[in-house]
């Protein structure tokens, strides 16, 4: 689950301009759409949920500081973890809205962020861990 220190991410700073931000589902939808197969296969075993900000409980589910907020968050259970006793939960991922466009304002960035999001939270449903999404660059 991405953490980060709020607006941590170097981005680069673009004029400013009107912003012409897109819906949020809309981002959303897009970045469901670029991901190439097979791991766009893998999405049909998940739900996309799209809320305002993480619970108390989402939260507390990692060691955050005051100054880092989540922008996603995968629940389930990851492919690397499936056995033969396995009992069918729904699995899913939740992007978190507000802090994403809090902390990207830019409609071009928060596109891009938007999809970093939805990958890092994929790899987790495929078993891959934050050491390896860093090692990889996806964090």
């Amino acid at each position: 689950m991405p953490k980060r220190r709020r607006g941590s991410r170097t981005v680069i700073r673009r004029p400013i301009r009107p912003a012409r931000h897109r819906p949020f589902e809309a981002l959303v939808d897009e970045a469901i759409a670029s991901i190439p197969m097979p791991f766009a296969a893998a999405l049909d075993e998940v739900a996309i949920v799209i809320s305002d900000e993480p619970t108390d409980e989402q939260l507390g589910a990692d060691d955050l500081h005051a100054d880092e907020t989540l922008y996603g968050i995968y629940e389930g259970v990851p492919r690397t973890d499936y056995g033969a006793d396995w009992a069918m939960s729904p699995d899913r991922i939740v992007l978190f809205r507000l802090p994403l466009e809090a902390d990207f304002p830019d409609p071009d960035t928060l596109a891009d962020e938007v999809w970093i999001t939805l990958v890092h939270e994929l790899a987790h449903h495929l078993g891959i861990d934050d050491e390896r999404l860093h090692e990889l660059g996806v964090d």
